[in-house]
């Protein structure tokens, strides 16, 4: 990581603190609203210790005691879904530099709402890509098809003039290697705008409890493709931090933005070790 590169956590209304941001001074927004499920989304933490007296049985018939850790959780539903984004997207289009990418990750219970209101606020000829993360993990409704993706959509402020290093992408392998040789084989091939990866692990290293987390790989591939290196990346809904530990992993400076508490205690914890810096912001009268 070079030692110029730096991280901003602001805790503070995100419509609020964008007003005062520059005009143009991010190549790279990326935003995960909530998605408007209508409840309060929450997740656990817990941690396990083997114990013969234990509630959970595991290989080997081993049992586990579990105890809680700790519990985390944000409000998930608005009563006007698109009145709450409309002013903030308007503020992302303001704060995008002239070469810049928005990417909006949503569900599929709001994405053609959000589709419209986008092709508003940047232009139908600005939207490049809707891509779909599918992924394989949850319960299985027997009623109805699995929902197993989320839908992340691309805007650019300018479709004759955008970022995409298209070298920088993370390589997935051949379904058939044998039918392109052994070169491309090894080299692999550029993902299509349906990316197969695993949600993050609930007892995985990259877990923070936070509801709603976001894998790193997911992040650092749309960082590699959209910005370049010292570039400054924004995410006004920061939640867990993702977008700014992969920023930092690609050497990109970023400023990310949330008013849930417990949002920020989770990205103290997070970067405590990295060159990030916290404000708390306090609106003018």
């Amino acid at each position: 990581m070079s030692a110029d590169i730096q991280g901003k956590v602001i805790h503070g209304e995100n419509l609020e603190v964008l007003k005062t941001l520059d005009a143009g001074s991010f190549q790279l927004i990326y935003i995960d609203p909530p998605f408007n499920t209508g409840k309060k989304q929450t997740r656990t933490q817990i941690k396990t210790q083997q114990n013969n007296q234990g509630d959970r049985k595991g290989f080997g018939g081993n049992t586990y005691e579990t105890t809680v850790v700790g519990s985390k959780a944000f409000d998930d539903q608005f009563d006007d879904y698109l009145a709450f984004l409309e002013p903030r997207l308007i503020e992302a289009y303001r704060l995008l530099s002239s070469n810049g990418s928005f990417y909006f990750h949503v569900d599929y219970r709001e994405v053609h709402y959000c589709k419209l209101l986008l092709d508003k606020i940047f232009g139908r000829k600005s939207f490049l890509n809707e891509i779909i993360w599918a992924y394989d993990y949850g319960a299985r409704p027997k009623k109805r098809w699995p929902a197993k993706h989320d839908n992340i959509l691309m805007y650019v402020k300018d479709p004759a003039n955008y970022i995409f290093n298209s070298e920088d992408i993370d390589r997935i392998p051949y379904m058939a290697p044998g039918l392109v040789g052994e070169e491309k084989a090894k080299k692999g091939k550029l993902p299509t705008d349906t990316w197969w990866h695993t949600i993050v692990s609930p007892t995985g290293k990259e877990k923070t409890g936070y509801p709603t987390q976001k894998p790193v790989a997911i992040l650092k591939r749309i960082i590699s493709a959209s910005s370049n290196p010292a570039d400054t990346i924004l995410d006004f809904f920061g939640g867990s931090g993702t977008t700014g530990a992969a920023a930092l992993e690609l050497n990109r400076n970023f400023t990310l933005v949330d008013n849930n508490p417990e949002s920020i205690d989770v990205m103290k914890d997070r970067f405590e070790s990295q060159p990030v810096k916290f404000f708390e912001f306090h609106e003018e009268n």
